[in-house]
Parts: structure tokens; C-alpha cells; sequence
């Protein structure tokens, strides 16, 4: 069993920033992927960002070259840089971890961007 536990969401400007960060109950060594969504109201749950246990990541379009993913497995946390922010990107964000086993869910963090 692992816990994955969000936080860094708040209520920001446009054109600003926020990390969120994910961490995890357990290792995250042995995680195949890794990945980031959200849901904004009334909306289903799109992926945002996914990086692979090699390191490999992408991006949704509406995020490319504004958003990063990363990962510090010293600490089992993942986390997700996010620039330039736009009302758009308003939602609850989930991070998701696959491993062998099983794959688990955050419980979201709320993110909010307005004037």
C-alpha cells in the first residue's frame, strides 16, 4: 500500500506560480510512472504531465513549456513546477503513481487562478 499526499495548491495570479509537490508513504524507486492530472470544475480528469521510471516525460499541449515535472527520490516526492500561470489551469490536481502491484491515487489539491 502506498499514501501519496498533494500539497503547494493555493489561490494565485495570473502569470504566476506554484509547485505542488507528492509524496509518497514509501520508496518511490520502484514506480513505473508517475504522473500529474487535474479536473476542473464540471470537466473530466485530464492528464497533465507523466514522467516514466527511466525519466522520460510529457506534457499536455495546453502546458508545454510552462509546466515541469520532476522527481527527488531521496525525499519520495514528485512534484510539478507550474509558470505562467492562466485561469485555465484552475482545477483539483492529482498526482498518480504505478508500480508492479498496484497504481494509487492523491486525494487533490486545489488549485485556483484568478485575478
Amino acid at each position: 500500500q502506498v499514501q501519496l499526499v498533494e500539497s503547494g495548491g493555493g489561490l494565485v495570479q495570473p502569470g504566476g506560480s506554484l509547485r505542488l509537490s507528492c509524496a509518497a508513504s514509501r520508496s518511490i524507486d520502484s514506480a513505473m510512472m508517475m504522473d500529474w492530472h487535474r479536473q476542473a470544475p464540471g470537466k473530466s480528469r485530464e492528464l497533465v504531465a507523466k514522467m516514466s521510471s527511466d525519466g522520460t516525460t510529457s506534457y499536455a499541449d495546453s502546458v508545454k513549456g510552462r509546466f515541469t515535472i520532476s522527481r527527488d527520490n531521496d525525499k519520495n516526492t514528485v512534484y510539478l513546477q507550474m509558470n505562467s500561470l492562466k485561469p485555465e489551469d484552475t482545477g483539483v490536481y492529482y498526482c498518480y503513481e504505478a508500480y508492479p502491484w498496484a497504481h494509487y491515487w492523491g486525494q487533490g489539491t486545489q488549485v485556483t487562478v484568478s485575478s
